[in-house]
């Protein structure tokens, strides 16, 4: 798979980047991933990492609309609610939230300052090797998702959006 643009972003930026790629790169079973901010905005996906390896819908036609946009919604929603029962039931923080379907599978991981890591899993993918991974990501890119960084990652999303609805408005 080919790396998504990074031309113009912070190290950290980067860095995040390539810690994604290599996490659905390295991991079976990965369809989509999304890493969403606390008030549910996407900061990162891998929508460009698996375009290019894909030509066409998702793997047997399923997911959330094939857009790591999609899961991000899903995620922050999913993320609100655990949240909402874990001060009801006074437990603490939510770690982690696993939701096994017939079809596939959705995992959410905290990061930090209520921003999320959300996967998208195949049916058939290993749910352990999943979170484990998923539990690297967020040890790497916990410390380094800052508010400037969430803030630059947002602009970079906007930009991109902008360009994405430009080339499908021009006339080939």
């Amino acid at each position: 798979m080919t790396a998504p643009s990074t031309f113009g972003l912070s190290s950290e930026a980067r860095n995040l980047h390539w810690l994604l790629t290599n996490l659905v790169e390295e991991v079976p079973g990965i369809l989509s991933v999304a890493v969403v901010s606390s008030d549910g905005l996407l900061l990162l996906s891998s929508d460009e990492t698996l375009a290019r390896a894909r030509s066409g819908p998702s793997p047997q036609g399923r997911g959330p609309r094939g857009s790591s946009a999609d899961l991000a919604t899903v995620v922050s929603g999913i993320g609100s609610l655990t949240v909402g029962a874990s001060k009801l039931m006074d437990y603490g923080p939510v770690k982690h939230t696993m939701v096994a379907m017939d079809e596939g599978s959705l995992f959410v991981m905290s990061i930090s300052d209520g921003s999320l890591l959300g996967v998208h899993g195949s049916a058939d993918c290993d749910m352990s090797v999943v979170a484990y991974h998923m539990a690297l990501f967020v040890g790497r890119a916990g410390h380094v998702l800052t508010p400037e960084l969430r803030s630059e990652l947002r602009r970079n999303q906007e930009t991109a959006k902008g360009a994405e609805h430009e080339s499908a408005g021009s006339p080939r």
